[in-house]
């Protein structure tokens, strides 16, 4: 039979406690706390100006849809047909040669619409999206994205 070990006063013993102590942690804390604090807003500064870049290409393709649906019927939509007259056709138009747009008329990628006009102010149409805040001008990613 085996003899219990004893221990005595001021011997080490033969055990270590595996695991991570408090300090080691709030260390590793510390650390991923300022990675974060760093690539945090870099990465979402990256997507908002994603949205920007993707408000452009399709603001150019529906101007690419518009003057195809010129070329057909022989003027722009009015303001009161707006876009949708890019994939419905309105009852006035039998020149109308469309659909001009795959799918229905996308909203910008802050889930806005589209504002068109014909005549424009600044061309025979205006079309533009008011940017992340839904409101004429701003500055950043609340400017105004325009055709013109």
């Amino acid at each position: 039979m085996p003899k219990p070990s004893v221990r005595r006063v001021g011997q080490r013993s033969n055990h270590r406690y595996s695991g991570f102590t408090l300090l080691e942690l709030l260390v590793v804390m510390v650390i991923i706390g300022l990675l974060a604090g760093y690539v945090g807003p870099k990465f979402f500064g990256q997507i908002g100006k994603s949205e920007v870049k993707a408000t452009k290409a399709q603001i150019d393709a529906l101007q690419k849809s518009l003057d195809q649906y010129r070329l057909d019927v022989g003027h722009y939509p009015s303001t009161e047909q707006g876009l949708s007259a890019l994939v419905i056709k309105p009852a006035d138009e039998a020149k109308w040669a469309g659909p001009y747009l795959s799918k229905a008329v996308p909203q910008d990628p802050w889930g806005h619409d589209y504002q068109y006009r014909s005549p424009g102010e600044h061309g025979e149409y205006d079309l533009l999206s008011f940017g992340r805040d839904g409101r004429p001008g701003g500055e950043g990613e609340d400017a105004d994205l325009v055709s013109w």
